[in-house]
């Protein structure tokens, strides 16, 4: 055999053993994987398998295991639609194909050092996907880039649709907090528990944790900054194009009795009359029925009061807040014609209709449809981010820091020009540009180190200031200035404060009848 082949055969081992990083949690250890040297653990179980008797039960601390646990590999995702690729969602905002399964409640964590006297801040990023979809292996989430930048970044699944929201009066019976559902919010809450416990062992400091999230993300966000479960899990939130403090039409207020009624209706449709019946139907059967509930609502438990009332009487979790949303960040389909918009306003607002065609007009056809985006934009994001805002400043001690990101993602053809939409800032926080399929420009990769530059400040300090950036202004009543994120970065007062002042102000009124 040749000298050299024998000297490499005989190094390989060697070369494996190097790239092995083994870690002791609380449960068991663990191995990971080192690239570029940032050493990644994927798929390591926070909570047992939510299956069985525990389908529709609160989290259970996983169980120790013997050995090393290889987790080199993202577990499978929770159980949903086929993921497809749909407008401007592609691929890489999805989950794989496969694996999923309700056997999903996995976390991964990337770092530079496992050496627990390193003590590094820490990220924790939820999903987002409606808490229908959604799972912690969509590509644009890969941690690496942020790990980079000192941080230790940990991303989770959480139960999605009905799996993670059911809600049934034998289920609150047999439950000891006397309530049911929200347990996709209990998983987020297991998760942050177990970060507590373990992160120290991946080079982080279980003091300085920043949750993060978009969308449904963003919302989870909103409750576990609302929820007396959270207390004292982390020091600062992020929330990115999301919130729930005013009820609205997409976001009604539901409490239990309501949830439990839902939970009823669903049982019948698939012709069980017990909860033991329900935990027989396969997955499938489950998720492909229609009915039960899929968001948070007003438990008693893990949400005592509606997000406003806990605000509003200084009972959050108060912690640094940075929150914003998309100038097209918009949930809608095919627009309607000047004359049926017009008609739906004067249906939906009545005495304020006008008022409101004041903010966003339907002269013609072309107009109508832009004001319908732009409702769409701040009636779901804007308003919750504006009224989330103000009541941080008013009762909290933390400040706030408010954007909005207006860079409109580059497109290979017109039918893929959906300028700064939904999500589309998240692989500019994460500095993330390569795992996204886009004719990107300079001023993208520009924008994209300073935006994750932002972020970890805001993680390391609870501040998003540093350095050679743009001064980000701290949000208050008196000015109201938010930081523009876009080709040129710029500190301005809300551009669109006057349309989410009138909107804030009929939800609230609303909130009074």
């Amino acid at each position: 055999m040749n000298i050299f082949i024998r000297i490499s055969l005989m190094l390989l081992p060697l070369s494996s053993l190097a790239q092995q990083t083994i870690v002791n949690t609380s449960s068991g250890k663990v191995e990971g994987l080192i690239h570029d040297e940032i050493t990644s653990f994927k798929g390591i179980p926070f909570a047992e398998p939510p299956i069985g008797s525990l389908r529709w039960k609160a989290p259970v601390p996983i169980a120790p295991w013997n050995g090393v646990k290889k987790c080199i590999a993202y577990a499978a995702s929770p159980v949903q639609n086929e993921p497809l690729p749909f407008m401007c969602w592609s691929q890489e905002f999805l989950i794989p194909k496969e694996p999923i399964s309700e056997d999903c409640l996995y976390l991964n964590v990337w770092t530079k050092s496992t050496d627990s006297k390193i003590k590094k801040p820490v990220l924790v990023y939820i999903y987002g996907g409606g808490f229908r979809s959604g799972g912690s292996a969509c590509p644009i989430y890969d941690g690496e880039a942020i790990a980079k930048k000192d941080v230790v970044f940990v991303s989770f699944n959480y139960r999605v649709g009905v799996f993670g929201f059911l809600s049934h009066p034998e289920l609150s019976k047999e439950s000891s907090y006397n309530s049911s559902g929200n347990y996709a919010l209990l998983d987020m809450i297991a998760a942050l528990k177990w970060v507590q416990q373990n992160i120290a062992s991946f080079g982080g400091d279980p003091s300085r944790v920043t949750i993060a999230g978009q969308s449904a993300g963003a919302f989870a966000v909103n409750f576990l900054c609302a929820t007396p479960l959270a207390k004292g899990l982390f020091r600062s939130a992020i929330a990115q194009s999301g919130g729930s403090v005013l009820p609205s039409a997409i976001r009604p207020s539901i409490k239990l009795h309501d949830a439990e009624a839902m939970g009823i209706e669903f049982a019948k449709k698939l012709n069980c009359n017990s909860i033991a019946e329900l935990r027989k139907k396969s997955a499938t059967e489950i998720q492909t029925a229609v009915g039960g509930l899929s968001a948070p609502f007003e438990d008693g438990y893990v949400l005592p009061a509606s997000i406003f009332d806990i605000y509003t009487n200084g009972k959050q979790n108060d912690v640094n807040l940075m929150l914003g949303w998309n100038e097209d960040d918009k949930i809608m389909g095919k627009p309607m014609n000047a004359v049926d918009y017009k008609a739906q306003i004067s249906k939906r607002f009545g005495e304020s209709s006008n008022a409101i065609l004041n903010f966003y007009p339907g002269g013609n056809d072309q107009e109508a449809a832009k004001s319908q985006g732009d409702m769409s934009r701040d009636e779901s994001f804007g308003v919750q981010g504006y009224a989330w805002a103000s009541l941080q400043g008013k009762s909290g001690r933390h400040p706030v820091y408010v954007y909005n990101f207006n860079r409109k993602l580059p497109y290979y053809t017109p039918e893929t020009n959906f300028g700064a939409f939904h999500s589309g800032e998240i692989v500019y926080a994460f500095n993330n540009l390569h795992t996204l399929d886009r004719p990107w420009e300079k001023v993208d990769h520009e924008l994209a180190a300073t935006m994750s530059d932002y972020w970890v400040n805001f993680v390391k300090t609870g501040d998003p200031n540093g350095p050679s950036l743009e001064k980000w202004p701290a949000f208050n009543p008196a000015e109201e200035k938010v930081l523009v994120l876009d080709k040129k970065i710029s500190s301005t007062s809300l551009p669109t404060k006057d349309q989410l002042k009138l909107l804030k102000e009929l939800s609230l009124a609303n909130m009074k009848k």
